[in-house]
This record gives structure tokens, sequence and C-alpha cells, in this order.
């Protein structure tokens, strides 16, 4: 492609800057070849010139569309180079907060210094099983991905992590062991990970300090094997460590620390255990406070020293030996505090008995004098003779620092050594994936030793890398069948050579080193002259002659000469190591004897004669141990798949998410990063499958274009739109581009849209113009038409106002002239009246002043009496008011102490209701009082309308007739004074009306006020009566706060019983695995132990478990032995806590028990002495009776007297006197038989209100119960003498009625009572509860004193106490209630039989009386009884065969759903019905065992819906036929003959219960096994619609190796796999409400499952896949509807999903947005909101990003919501199960069994 058509006007650009490095500009005008400047403009605004070099005509690298903007892989970016990468980073890292970023095989990580929710335990397992590619890059990524490959490859792994220090190198290797760690985790081997986990921070105890960019700076590097066995659990590890940083023991720089053990120990000085080190603080010492940086910020040493030695006790290092560690470490830092002083130039000393090298001789047990004589001393030894020299100080500090960082490394190893020992794989390694963390390469000021091994250790790194990324690119190509050509790219095997070939650097340093008078300067002079000229890789400063240049890879560095020799040879005076190897104390002695041991098995046995000579040429320098350490670890990277991590540190101020261009470019070139690219430019760095291309592309091609074969369409438009063929090459199933080429398209593309938009806003701004346009010349002809309306109306207005104004004008004079004149006359009349009443009161005055002093007087002497008469009353009424109170005092307790009664209240409610009638009804009173004064005002004021209307009119006619004829004048005078008059008097009878009127109105105020203020008092009883209300309505919200904790305590119940299960069936394969090695090391008879062979059901079912494969080592064998019998013990501990636990349960139920027997006792005494009232009720009763017969028999003789016909005598005729007599005593005798009939009517109402009162303290069971059995048993006896006396049966109907009335009532009033005392209990309960809560809240409020730890605990063991008496409390009283259930109903039943019994005896003993003959009774039909009869031991073999009924079809088994639930419970009535307890116990344990089994054995969602349904059914089997009232009101009379009669089956059903519960839990795992692979294909990856806003271009290729081309996987594959789901649960008969609840769980897999793919994938943050979810959750919602499940509860489930959805489609740019995202995202927590709009991407190039402002207004919002931290939904979270019960109708003696079930030993009773 032309440079012109690149480089076009408003193309953007990079241009170099010394401050960003590299600054975006845009071109203002376009590129043509020649030009020698391109002109640009900058983000600023600034116009700047790019000079254009006319010998290499290089033009500025180009910038990506912003479309690529934020790429999780930065080889995917079209155009690749420097300011490419490190703008992705920056936008990665600052805007979107993504510290992860891939680079084609390496992993960026680049350090927050912040930390992030993104390691938690939920994100581990969202990135366990997927693809490299898949979710967003993270360090778990690349460990799945290594893990993955070890096991599906069979070959072993290495994960490199390097870079500088402070980049995050060690907790990015802790992160990949942790992830290792979790989703390798062993059952058998519980304690690996654990240990293999707690030697980090033993090694970052010994190995990390302080430095200027790191506060926990590794100073080592170390490879860390992981070993897996056959079935990759890890079994162990093993750590190698490379060139360990001595000189840190003895110096450092300012602002740094030494290792973090010293300072740990100084810390913990003041403990007991370390007192005899004699330590103090870290201050004290020269070791820790050179550097003037004691602490760290945020780091407690103290605390850090306690998880040390909690990391060595877990890795199995004894007590002593952790204190001999630290006695040593203590005896470094008092060594380094030894003072040497000069005696001459040649000699140094001691000053004599230096207290540190005292405490140093003791700490390591060695002589004081021996240690200080060979510290200023040396010994020289020749060949024949042995000097004894004293040394200067210089070289005595020397090589006492040399000795402090001799013993440190050799503790350091030790303690490597003990950890590789500890973490020994436990069995037979079968592969390993290595950790490298490694230091990255290195330049300061001035580089020494150190850096350069570090520098050449990354260059051998650095080599092996260029090698696997090309052996990478060839399997690509290859794989693609595209011919693979070399690409050129910079080597650094000269720079290899340089350093490590014969006579490199290394050989001429080691050779330097063994010359006697070998010196760093000589050393370089060698360099000079021998690899100066001969190798370009190496150069000479120009200023200095103890320095080199090496051109590294990454840069060229300069190292100083000074300090290699020393460094390299790393002597110590042999003498004081003797010294140390005589010490008393065993680990000194071992660590130096080990040090013999090695130098003797390297060189053999020397003679003595040149000892000192061949430990010396033995003795490997540094430099070489160095090179072959490293070559070995390059052999064992070549032999694995390596993986790459590559650490960035930001900035140097360690700030959160603020990254230095110049510092990260520098690091992007030294670690690879950089190198990566350039090949991956070299080549086609960009590929797209074939789909892809044509989903994102196809807007560039025409119908003609698009052809049936995709690949070839592709092919053709390419070749069409990209006209030079080398620029993209295809492949089997991609297309390889070149770098630019996508860049190209999407140009195009944008350009194409572009002008669609342009085309499209054309149309539609033309229609709003034209729209625009008629509108407002419909407005304009509408304005016009009002307008001319408007001056028409003002021009008629103006007329009229005219002629109104002459009207107005006219009268007014008038009546300015006649209010003149009555102004006039009126003053005239009342001067004349002021004076009149003068006059008058003058001579009034003057007739009453003399009688005046008379009354004067008669009064004065009447208002002394009255004042002492006053006074008398008020002392007389004081004394009363003093007696009057104290009684009042006393009447007032007397009333509080009723008032607070209930009689009181409902006294004072039925009196406020009336008073309430009372007052509404004077209300309305005086309501239509008003009405009716309102009435006659208003009539009054319609008359004096009508007088005054009359009156001006009469004014007109007289005025006219005036005017008319002049002799009226006088008339109309008169007729105007009378008419004056009148209306006066109308006016003060008008006036004297509204003042009454206004005196009933005040009137009627004041009682309104009244009224009011009783209303109030109304008002203020209603409000306490509300309160009561809300106080009962707290009640219930508490009763539902309860219900709520109830399900929480299910919902932990069930998941302890998960997890008890989940033990149990570890504990039978440890069993099982024991036996297996047991017998296999016993040869000939073999015994098993007891402990081991005496459980029924764990050898029931060895049957059903298939065995493993036992083929271990003798010694591996002990060893898991060993670990078996621990947990063996364990479980054995925890079962013996369990029985001491039962024991105390069965104490307090027996104490409760005793209890319920007094409490029986005494009922027992009360029904005794009522009973005794009954007795004599019912001898009152028979003598009635009798009285009754015998009036009743007087009355037939009377009746046949009367109506015989055959007797002698004739009867007397009617009228005769006889006739009469015997008619009044006919009637006499009807009278008195009715009165008797009342009488015993009232005896037996009173007998049975006895019976009734006796059971006022039972339950409503037990009440009915008594009844039934006192009157069936009293009244048996009698029911002749009832049928005798009741001929026309009324007496038995009142009988009848009364007594069923009495029991209505009686009910009620019992059921009132029992309400009231469970109310009363209940809340005395929960005000303890609460009390002791109060209690518990305020001593955990005064204990601020305990630590924060201290507390926790507390609060956790208080309420553990607490939910563990409640879970007792409610296991206590659910048994009771079970119990109490029970023995109730089966008194109940028998009772009830009874009852029939005499109920069917009775009618039929009557007809025997009356009809006095035999009738014939025919025989029943022979019919079966719902039980099958089977033999004892056939348990295994039905069991067996049953479960091949799951094979069966639903015509086959005869549509009975749960037939095998039918046939084990019709075998249980059998034992029940033999009274066989054994045969019972061994069918329920028998069919638990083969349930357990099975699911253990078989794993597919088909058996374990089968056994869930059964399970289910059978457990509803054991309830509806238990005999309980709650369960038998389902039956049929039938079936409640059929419940079981001998066995009470409550502590079974328990166990099935958790049986179901088991089975559900194991179905909903595999339910999610079996959509977990369709879940996130079809919800968020494959798309339907293709085209405008198909996926953006990127690579999507799929990181692991050797993957398999997988199916396409639709949303209709995922609703057809919940179809056969669905199908397979109805198919086997399971309830429907426990299918909604399978159903809510699923649809909660697929909503966390999606939502925390979408929160791990950035890619899948944008518009279009918010409408594509959205679509996706509308179809789920369909086929609920379809599956008529809607009300289930699972569309709630997907509610986090849709607001996540919502949350993509919304706009994201005001306040008001943000308000609105807050408001709608209720189920998303904070985190998932602020990760969704950091993650968002644009998905056409005119879409913008969330700004940052946005995010942080989004993040101000949610600041106060309290909610979980967690960012992803807990996937495992499972859903409480609720059992309920479902009666079924099926008749058990209907059941036919199949023949194909091979049941033939059953047999039907």
């Amino acid at each position: 492609m032309a440079a012109a058509e690149l480089y076009s006007k408003h193309a953007r650009v990079w241009l170099p800057d010394p401050a960003e490095v590299w600054r975006s500009a845009e071109i203002v005008k376009g590129y043509t070849p020649g030009d020698k400047a391109l002109s640009v403009q900058l983000e600023d605004g600034t116009e700047v010139e790019h000079h254009i070099d006319h010998l290499t005509n290089s033009l500025p690298p180009l910038r990506n569309p912003n479309i690529l903007l934020g790429e999780n892989d930065l080889t995917t970016l079209s155009y690749l180079h420097e300011p490419a990468v490190l703008h992705n980073l920056k936008v990665r890292f600052i805007d979107s907060k993504l510290i992860y970023t891939y680079c084609g095989i390496v992993l960026v990580a680049i350090n927050p210094y912040e930390s992030l929710p993104i390691y938690e335990a939920d994100i581990i397992g969202a990135y366990s099983g997927q693809n490299m590619g898949d979710m967003d890059p993270h360090i778990f990524a690349v460990a799945e991905e290594a893990y993955k490959q070890m096991y599906r490859d069979g070959r072993n792994q290495s994960i490199i992590v390097s870079g500088e220090s402070g980049a995050g190198k060690t907790i990015s290797a802790k992160f990949v062991m942790r992830y290792l760690a979790s989703v390798s985790s062993s059952p058998t081997e519980a304690n690996v990970e654990e240990r293999v986990l707690a030697s980090s921070p033993i090694m970052e105890a010994i190995g990390n300090a302080k430095t200027i960019r790191n506060d926990n700076s590794s100073r080592f590097g170390k490879y860390i094997e992981i070993g897996f066995d056959k079935k990759h659990q890890m079994i162990g590890a093993n750590m190698r460590t490379y060139l360990l940083e001595k000189s840190r023991v003895v110096f450092q720089a300012h602002g740094e620390r030494n290792y973090h053990i010293f300072y740990q120990l100084c810390a913990s000085s003041h403990l007991p255990e370390f007192k005899a080190f004699k330590l103090g603080c870290a201050g004290d010492f020269h070791c820790t406070n050179q550097g003037q940086s004691l602490d760290i910020d945020g780091v407690d040493d103290a605390k850090e020293m306690r998880d040390t030695q909690r990391a060595l006790s877990l890795l199995g290092f004894l007590e002593s030996d952790q204190m001999a560690i630290f006695q040593i470490l203590a005896a470094i830092l008092h060594l380094r505090n030894v003072e040497l002083k000069d005696q001459s130039a040649d000699r140094s000393s001691i000053v004599p008995d230096n207290c540190h090298l005292m405490v140093f001789c003791e700490l390591m047990g060695v002589p004081y004098q021996d240690m200080a004589h060979w510290l200023c001393h040396k010994k020289l030894k020749t060949t024949s003779e042995t000097y004894v020299k004293s040394v200067p100080k210089t070289d005595a500090v020397n090589g006492r620092d040399a000795l402090a960082k001799h013993i440190y490394a050799k503790i350091f190893n030790w303690i490597v050594d003990h950890i590789n020992k500890m973490l020994k794989l436990t069995a037979r390694r079968h592969s390993f994936i290595g950790v490298l963390d490694i230091y990255g390469f290195e330049t300061f000021d001035v580089n020494s030793f150190e850096q350069f091994c570090i520098n050449y250790a990354n260059e051998k790194l650095q080599q092996q890398f260029n090698m696997h990324v090309f052996k990478l690119e060839q399997e690509e190509y290859l794989k693609e069948e595209i011919p693979w050509t070399m690409i050129d790219f910079c080597d650094n095997e000269p720079c290899i050579l340089l350093i490590e070939a014969k006579m490199g650097i290394l050989d001429l340093l080691d050779e330097e080193s063994k010359m006697p008078k070998g010196s760093d300067d000589t050393w370089a002079q060698k360099l000079y002259a021998s690899l100066l000229k001969q190798n370009a890789r190496f150069d000479k400063p120009r200023f200095s002659n103890r320095a080199f240049i090496i051109h590294h890879f990454a840069d060229k560095v300069e190292y100083q000469c000074d300090g290699f020799l020393e460094k390299n040879k790393d002597t110590v005076n042999e003498e004081q190591i003797k010294v140390l190897k005589m010490s008393k104390f065993d680990l000194p002695a071992e660590l130096f004897q080990e040090n013999e041991k090695a130098t003797t098995s390297a060189g053999g046995h020397p003679k003595t004669a040149r000892l000192g000579q061949t430990l010396r040429d033995n003795k490997k320098t540094v430099g070489l141990q160095f090179r072959q350490s490293l070559h070995l670890l390059m052999q064992t990277l070549n032999a694995t798949t390596p993986h790459y991590v590559r650490c960035i540190k930001p900035n140097d101020q360690r700030a959160p998410f603020i990254l230095d261009p110049l510092k990260t470019v520098q690091q992007l070139r030294s670690c690879g990063i950089l190198e990566t690219i350039r090949i991956s430019a070299a080549g086609f760095p960009s590929r797209l499958t074939y789909q892809e291309l044509f989903g994102r592309y196809r807007v560039l091609m025409t119908q003609k274009d698009i052809l049936a074969d995709k690949k070839q369409t592709c092919k053709n438009v390419l070749a069409k739109l990209v006209k030079d063929q080398k620029k993209y090459l295809f492949g089997k199933n991609k297309i390889f581009f070149r770098a630019g080429q996508v860049a190209y398209l999407e140009k195009l593309r944008f350009e194409k849209l572009q002008m669609a938009c342009i085309m499209i806003q054309k149309t539609i701004l033309c229609w709003v113009t034209r729209k625009k346009y008629l509108e407002m010349r419909e407005s304009t002809i509408t304005i016009q038409k009002y307008v001319r309306a408007y001056q028409a109306r003002c021009y008629v207005q103006i007329l009229r106002c005219t002629k109104a104004a002459v009207v107005i004008q006219r009268n007014l004079r008038m009546w300015v002239a006649r209010r003149c004149f009555q102004q006039q006359r009126s003053a005239a009349i009342t001067i004349q009246s002021f004076f009149r009443a003068y006059k008058a009161r003058q001579r009034c005055r003057k007739l009453m002043y003399e009688p005046k002093a008379v009354v004067i007087q008669k009064w004065v002497r009447g208002f002394l009496v009255r004042r002492h008469y006053r006074r008398s009353l008020a002392a007389i009424i004081l004394l009363q008011s003093y007696v009057r109170r104290m009684r009042a005092k006393k009447e007032l307790k007397k009333l509080k102490v009723e008032a607070r009664s209930v009689e009181h209240y409902k006294r004072l409610s039925v009196g406020m209701e009336n008073k309430i009638m009372q007052l509404q009804r004077k209300i309305n009173e005086q309501h239509e009082e008003n009405r009716a004064l309102s009435g006659k005002l208003s009539a009054i004021e319609r008359s004096q309308v009508v007088a005054q209307e009359i009156l001006r009119r009469a004014e007109e006619e007289a005025k006219a007739k005036a005017q008319r004829v002049s002799s009226l004048l006088e008339q109309l005078t008169f007729l105007q004074q009378e008419l004056e008059t009148t209306r006066r008097e109308k006016e003060e009878q008008a006036r004297a009306h509204v003042e009454h009127i206004e005196q009933v109105i005040a009137e009627l105020n004041a009682k309104n006020s009244l009224l009011s203020k009783e209303t109030d008092d109304l008002k203020k009883l209603i409000q306490e009566q509300e309160q009561q209300i809300m106080e009962s309505r707290t009640y219930e919200a508490t009763a539902k706060e309860l219900e709520r904790d109830l399900n929480e305590e299910r919902s932990r119940y069930q998941s302890l019983l998960g997890k008890y299960l989940q033990l149990e069936e570890h504990h039978e394969d440890l069993k099982e695995k024991m036996s297996h090695s047991m017998n296999e090391n016993k040869p000939g008879h073999k015994r098993t132990d007891s402990n081991f062979s005496n459980s029924s059901e764990c050898t029931q079912s060895s049957g059903y478990v298939e065995g493993e494969d036992c083929s271990v080592q003798r010694e591996d064998m002990t060893q898991s032995a060993v670990d078996i019998l621990a947990v063996l013990l364990k479980l054995q501990k925890r079962v013996k806590a369990l029985e001491q636990e039962k024991q105390s349960l069965q104490q307090q139920l027996d104490k409760r028990e005793e209890n319920r027997q007094e409490k029986a006792m005494e009922v027992e005494e009360q029904r005794t002495a009522s009973r005794a009232e009954l007795d004599l009720e019912a001898l009152k009763r028979q003598e009635l009776e009798s009285d009754n017969k015998r009036l009743k028999q007087d009355l037939n003789e009377l009746r046949k007297s009367l109506t015989n016909e055959s007797s002698t005598i004739a009867p007397p005729r009617p009228g005769s006197l006889p006739y009469d007599v015997l008619l009044e005593q006919l009637n006499s005798s009807s009278e008195e038989l009715d009165m008797r009939k009342e009488e015993v009517l009232l005896l037996r109402s009173h007998m049975v209100r006895q019976d009734a009162l006796k059971h006022k303290d039972t339950t409503l069971s037990e009440r009915w119960n008594s009844n039934l059995g006192e009157i069936t048993s009293e009244d048996i006896d009698r029911s002749a003498d009832f049928h005798t006396l009741n001929e026309d049966g009324e007496l038995w109907l009142a009988y009848e009625g009364l007594k069923e009335s009495n029991r209505v009532l009686e009910w009620q009033l019992q059921e009132q009572r029992r309400i009231h005392r469970e109310e009363c209990e209940r809340l005395c309960e929960q005000v303890r509860k609460v009390k002791e809560e109060n209690e518990l809240q305020q001593f955990l409020a005064n204990s601020d004193l305990l630590s924060l730890d201290t507390r926790v605990e507390e609060c956790l063991r208080h309420e553990i106490t607490r939910l563990t008496n409640e879970n007792l409390d409610l296991v206590e009283q659910q048994a009771k209630q079970d119990r109490t259930i029970c023995k109730l109903k089966k008194q109940l039943n028998i009772l009830t039989k009874r009852v029939e019994e005499t109920e069917a005896s009775a009618p039929q003993q009557i007809v025997v009386l009356r009809r006095k003959s035999s009738v014939a009774v025919p025989r029943k039909e022979k019919g079966f009884q719902g039980i099958l009869e089977y033999k004892h031991g056939d348990e295994k073999r039905l069991l067996k065969n049953l479960t091949e009924l799951r094979k069966l079809r639903s015509e086959e088994v005869g549509q009975i759903k749960g037939l095998p639930a039918y046939i084990l419970f019709m075998c249980l009535r059998y034992a029940d019905h033999i009274d066989d307890q054994q045969r019972v116990i061994s069918l329920l344990n028998s069919t638990i065992t083969c349930i357990k089994g099975a699911i253990k054995r078989r794993g597919d969602f088909e058996m374990m819906s089968f056994w869930l349904a059964n399970t289910c059914r059978f457990l509803h089997c054991m309830r509806q036929y238990s005999g309980e009232g709650d369960f038998m009101n389902y039956n049929t009379p039938r079936q409640n003959e059929q419940c079981l009669s001998n066995f009470d089956m409550t502590e079974y059903q328990q166990v099935f219960s958790d049986l179901a519960i088991h089975v559900y839990q194991q179905l909903i795992k595999c339910s999610e096994d079996i959509l977990n692979p369709l879940i996130v294909a079809g919800m968020l990856e494959h798309e339907t619609v293709d085209g405008v806003l198909g996926s953006k271009p990127t690579d999507l290729k799929k990181r692991s190796s050797h993957l398999s081309e997988e199916q396409d996987i639709t949303m209709e594959t995922l609703l057809l796999q919940l179809d056969v789901l669905h199908t397979t649960l109805t198919q086997h008969g399971m309830d429907l409400e426990l299918i909604k609840q399978v159903v809510r769980q699923q649809f909660y897999i697929i909503c966390a499952i999606t939502l925390n793919h979408l929160l791990l994938r950035k890619g899948m943050c944008s518009w279009n896949k918010g409408l594509q979810i959205k679509y996706r959750v509308y179809q789920l919602e369909e086929w609920l509807e379809e599956k008529e499940l809607a009300e289930c509860g699972a569309k709630e489930t997907l509610e986090p999903l849709i607001q996540a959805a919502q949350l993509l489609k919304i706009r994201k740019k005001t306040e008001a947005d943000a308000q609105a995202i807050c408001t709608m995202c209720r189920a998303l927590t904070s985190a998932q909101i602020v990760k969704i709009l950091n993650s968002y991407t644009p998905g056409i190039e005119s879409e913008e990003r969330v700004s940052s402002t946005f995010i942080r207004t989004i993040e101000t919002l949610l600041k106060d919501r309290i909610e979980s931290p967690m960012l992803l939904m807990d996937v495992n979270n499972t859903f409480p199960i609720t059992l309920t019960f479902t009666p079924s109708p099926v008749a058990l003696e209907t059941i036919q069994i199949p023949a194909s079930l091979n049941l033939g030993f059953l047999t039907h009773i």
C-alpha cells in the first residue's frame, strides 16, 4: 500500500518526545513522496513540522484506530511498534485499571501498588478450566494454561517470572503457586498445598529485604518445581536458589534494610524464648541500622515473626531447630558489631572482653580466645612450613564480614535443604510445573559483579525465549499450511559467547582469581587485550581503565572492575571455619561439616602435605558455580514448555496507577517485550478466521460478492480491496495479514459506514426540515386567524365601554347629590340628639346623687361580712381537700391496678365506641341545625334583595313622574319618607336577625370546639390502638425475620450435611485404601483390624463402589497409611464429641420427659375428681330416665285403653266425664314427660361440659380424643335406653346439637387461651434472647482493650454458641412435637375405630330386636393388602433389580411414576406387618447404602434424577402412611387402614430427608457440569447476526496449543439441553415443586457463569453484546413460559444479568445518567458496576469510551452501599431445598410389578 494512502490528511501518527517518549499528532496536510517535512497538529492544538530524513525516508509510526485501543493482546494491534505498545498499556493500566496484558506468549504485569480484588477464590474458580484466550489476561490464566498443557500433553511446564526490583515478581510467583495449589488440591494429601505455600513466608523472611525500589525485594533467584502425580494432584515440591546477595548482610545503602529476619528477631527480643540471644532494637546493631530505615510502612515485624514461626512449624521444623536457627542469626548480628582497632600498619586487635564477641562465641558455642585470635590473624601454608601472620585492620574487617556472609549463606542453604526435605514428594512424580522467580535485566550508575551475573542470566533466558517464539511461529505456519520463511532478528548469541566462551570474560576472571597476586586492574588489562578488538559486543570506556562495556540485547552496560575478583573468589579464613566446626552446638557444627564433606567428595582424598593447596584448587569460584547452575537451569527449561511473565514497575514513587513512560519503555526494551513485537511485526502478525473476516467486513461487500462458500468470498473481496497480494496469505483456517493491513480494512469499513451515516443523516435532516416548515406555515395561518378575531373583539369592547361610561356618569352624579343631602340631614338630627341627651343626663345626675350614699354604706357593710364568710369557707374547703386527696390517692391506686387489667380496656373501648357514636349523632344534629339556619338566613337575604329592587324601581318611577307632572312632588316625597322608614326598619330587623344568627353560630362553634376536643381525645385513643397494631406488626416482622433466619439455618445445615457426606465418602475411601494396602503388605493370611470391619453400611456399600488402582510403592504406602491414620484419629475425635453432645441432649430429653409425666399425673388426679362429679350426675340422669320410662308406660297404657276395641269394657265416648278425666291425665302425663326430657337434656349438657373442662390444658387433638372416648365408653351401655326413650328422635337431635355447640364454643375458648399462652411464651423467650444479645453486645463493646483478632474470635464464639443453642432447641422441640403427635394419632386411630364399631353395633342391635330374625352375611372377595412379602437377605437383590428400572420405558412400568419407591415401601409394610425390627433396619440401611453407592459409582444426570425422585417418593410414603393426623387428612379411608402400626419412622424420615438433600446437591453439581460448557458459548460467544455490529477485529485465537475444533454451540443448544434435563426430571416422576427448585438453581448457574465471564472478558463489554444478552434472557424467559415454570423464581435469579445488559446499553455521559445507573442496577454490586464501565469497549469507531470522570462519579454515588466486596457471583451458591409433602393418590393394592424387573421372589399378600 502506498505511503500517500496511509499518510493522508487526518491520519494520526506518533512523534518522538523527550519527556513523554512519544506524542500523538494528526496530519494536517497529506504526505506526497519527496516531501521534506510532514505538517502535523499535536493534541494541544500546536502545529509543528516533522522533518523527514532524506536518506532513510523514514516516516513517523502510524497510530492504531481507536477501536483497537485497550486490546488484551499487543500482537493483535494492526500497527506493531513501540509507541503503540506503550499507549495500549497506558490505556489499559490508567483508564481501565487493568494490570495484565498479553504480548503473544508473554504476560505483561504492571505493578499497581494497590490491593486489587482480583485474586479471590471466586476468580480462581472462574479461570479454572478456561482457555487462555477466552478470558481477560491474568496471572491465573498463565498458571491454568501451564496446568492444562501438563495434564493434556504429559509434558513438564515452566513459568518464568522476571522483572526489575519492585515490579512484583515475588507476589506474581506466589499467586501462581496459590493457583496451582487450589486447582490441584488432593483429598488424600491435605497438607501438601499448605506446606508448599508455607515455604513462601520463610523464604521472604531470609531472602527478601527492603530496597530503594521495593519494600519486599527478593535478593536471590529461585526455581520451584511443583510435582504432580498421575492424577495431576500436587504431591510435593523442590526448590533451587541462585546467587544470594550475601553482601547485604554486612552493607546496606541509605534507605535500604537488611534481610527481614533480622528485624523480626529484634522486634521479638522481649519474648522469653529470645532473652538468651541478648538482642535489643534494630538500631543497636550495625547490620540493621546502616540504611537508616528500620521500619516499613504497614508492616509489623513482630507479627511477621509469628507468621514465620508458624510457617516453620507447618513445614516440620522442630522447636529446637527453630531456636538454633534464630540463635545463629542473632550471632551474626553480634559478630558485625565486633570492633577492630589498629595496633600498627600491619597489625590489628580486638578490645579485651568485647561483649559482642563474647555473646557471638556463646551463641555459636566456640571458645572466645580462639575466635578473637583468628579474627586478627591468618595462617600461611607453604610446602614445608606454616606461618601465622597478623593482618591489618582493613583485612581483619573484611575477614569478619566474610565470615558473617559465609555463616548466613550456610544457614540459608541449610534452611532451603530442610524445606526441600519436608516438601519431598510423597509419591512418584509424574510431571512438574516449575516457577522461576529471577531478577530482570539491571543497569545502575555503578554496576558490579552482581549485575554482571544477573544480566548474563537474562541473556540466556532471552535466547531461550527467542528460540521458543520462533518455534511457536513455525508451528502456527505449518498448522495453517503456509510456507515458513526465516525472519531476521537481532540474535544475542555473540554476547553469550563473549561471557561464557573459552577465554571469555568468566574464564579470564577465574584464571585471574587463581593467580597469587591477581587483581582487578590486571584482569581489566587482560580483558582489553583479549576481547576489545576480537568481539564487537565488548567495548572500553573512553575515560576509564578499570571498567568495560558489554552490549546486551536490551542496552549497553558499563561494569566497574573493582571487587570482581574478591566477590568471585568468596574467600573465608579457614582457621575461623575450623573454630566453628568445633562448636558444642549441633547445628553450627553440622553446617560446616557439610562444607568439608562437599569439598572432600569433590576432590577425593588429598594427601596431608598438600591439603591447603588442594582445597584451594578444588574450590569453585562464584562465577563458575553460577554458570553451572545456569546451564542446569537452561537444560531444565529447554526440557519443559515455558510460559513467560514480565513484571513492569510503572514508577519509582510507588504511586498507584501512575505510569512513567520513560521508565516503562526502558523496562519493555530490557525484558524482551519489544523484541517480541519486532519478531511478530516481521511476519504476519494479524490473523483472522474466514468467519471473522466475513462477519466484520461484510459491509464492504456487495450482494454479488457474497457466495455460498465464505472462504472463496473472502479471497475475492481481499483481492479487490488489497491490491498487493504480498500483504496477506491464505491459510487453512485463517488469513495472515502484514502489519497495518487490518487497520487499512478498518479504515475502509469506517469510511463506508461514515458515508452510509451521511446519507441517512441527509435524508433525515431533509425530512425534519420539511416537516418543520409545514408546521411553521400552519402555525402562521392559525396565528393570523386568532389575531384578527382578537382585534374585532377589542373594537366591539370599546363601543360597549363608551356607552357604559355615559350611563355610569349619569347615575354617579345623581348618587352624589342625593348623598350630600342625606349627610346634611343626618348631621342636623345628630346635633339635636346629642344636645337633648346632655340636658337629660344633667337632670338625672341631680336626682340620683342623694340616694347613692345610702347605697354605698349598705354595700360596704355587706362586703365586710362576706369577706369573713369567704375566709372561713376557704379554710373548711382546704381541710376537706386534704382529706379528700388522701382518699383519692388510695382510690387512684386501686384504679391504676384496675386500669392495667384487660377488662378495663374492654369497658373503656366499649364506652369509647358508645361515646363516639353519641358525639357523631350530636355532630349530625348540629349540622342539620346549621343547614336550617343557613336556609333561613338566605331567605331573609333574598327578601331584602327583593325589597331593595322594589325600592329602586319605585324611585325610578317617582323620578319619571316628577319630570312629567310637577303636582305629584309632594306625594312622591311622602312615599319616599315611608320607603326610607320601611327600609330602616327592615335593616334593623335584618341586623338583629344577623346578630342572632351570629350568636347561634358562636354557640355552634363552641360546641364544635368541644366536639373537636373530644375528637382529639378519640384520635389519641385511636393512635394508641394504632401503636398497638404497629407493635403487632413488629411482632409479625420479627416472625418473618425468624423465618428468614430459619431459611439461612436450613441452607447452612444443608451445606454442612453435604460436607459431612463428602467426609463420610472420603472416610470410606480411606478405609478401603488402607485395607488394600494392608492386604498387599501382609502376605498369606490377612486379618483386618476391628476398627475398620464393624460397619455394616460400609460392607454393603463396598459391593456397589468400584475399586481403584492401588499400585503404590512400599515406602509411599507407609506414608499414606500414617496420613490416613491421622485423618481417622481426627474423625474418631469428632465422633466422640458428637456422642457427648448426644448424651447431653438425651439427658435434657429425659428431664423434660419426667416433667411431662409429673404434669400428666396432676392432670390424671384432676380427671378422677371430675369423674366423681360425673358419676353423681349419671345417677341423677338414671333416676330421671327411670321416671321417664314409668311415665311413658302409663301413657302407653292410657292410649291402649282409649283405643282398644277388643276389650270387654267399652271405651268412654268423647265428651263423657270418664273421657274428659282420661284426657286430663293424658295431658298431665305428656307435660310431665316433656319436663323430664328437658331435665335429661340439661343433665347431659352439664355432663358434657364437665367432661370437656377437665381437658382444658391439653391440645386440640387430646380434647377431641377424650370427648370421643368418654362418650363412647359411657354411652355404649345406654344406647338401647336412648332409642327406647327417643322414639320420635327429638331428644337425640337436641342432645347432638347441644353437644356440638358446646364443643365448638369450648374449642374456640381453648384455642384462644392456647394462642394467648403461646404468644406470651414466645414474647418472653424473645425478651430473654434480646437481653442476652444486649449483654453480649455490651460485653463486646467494653472489650476495646482486647486485640482485633481476640474480639473477632470472641464474637464468632458467641455467635456459634447462640446458633448452636437455637438449633438444639429447635431440634428438641421438633422431636418432642413429633413424639406427641405420633402418640395422639395412635390414640385417635384407636378411638375412631371404637366409635365406628359402637355406631355400627347400636343400629344393628335395634334392627335385630325389631325384626327378631337372622340375616345371612355374605363373604367378602379376597383382595391384596398392598404388602410385598420377601425373604430376609433379599434386600441387595431387590435393590439391584430396582436400579435396572431406570432403563425401562414408561409403557413397561405401567405409567406409574416412582415405582421403585412404592415397591420398597410395600416391602417395608411387610416388615412392619410381621413386627420384625431387624428386617426394617436392614431394608432401610440397605436402601440408603444402595443409593449412596449408585450416586458414587454413576455420576450421570439420569441416575441422579432417578434416585432423587424415588427417594422423595419413598419419604412421602413414609410420611403419608405414618399414621400422623396432618398427613392422614390427605388419604382415603383405605390408605388410612394401610398405615404403619408397629414402628415409628420419624428418625428414618430425617435420615431419608438428609439423603434426598445430598442427592439433590449431587444433581445440581451434575447439571452444572453439563451446562457449564454451553453457557458461555451460547449466551455470549455465539452471534446470530453478522455485519455492521459484528465483533471487532481481534485475534481471538485460543492460546492453548493442540486445541481440538469444537462444534458450534448456540443458544438453541443450551435450550435443547435444558429441555433434555427437564424431560429427564419429568419422566422419573419428580415432584413439581422439586423441579421448580432445580430449574431455579440451573438458571442461577447460567446467570452467575455468564455474568462472571462478562466481568472477566473485556471484549464482551459492548453495546451489541448487551443487546444480545437481553435477547438471550428473553429466550430463557420464553422457555420458562413454555414449561409453565414462570412462577418458580428463576426469573428473579436472572436479574443481575438483565441489569448488566441494561448497563451496557444505557447512555453513560452525564450525572443524570450516573443517577439512573445507580437506581437501576440494584442487583449488581459496586465493584461489578465499576468493572463493567472500566471494561466497556466501543463496537464501532465513532462510539465513545466511558470517561474516567463518569466512573469516578459512579464510585462516589455508590460508596455508601453496604454489600459484599466480591467481584464475581458465587457459582457454588446453592439455594436451600424444601421437601414439600406431596401425597400419592395411588392405591398400594393396585400396583402391579412388571415381569421385566425379575422380582418374582416378591409375593403379594
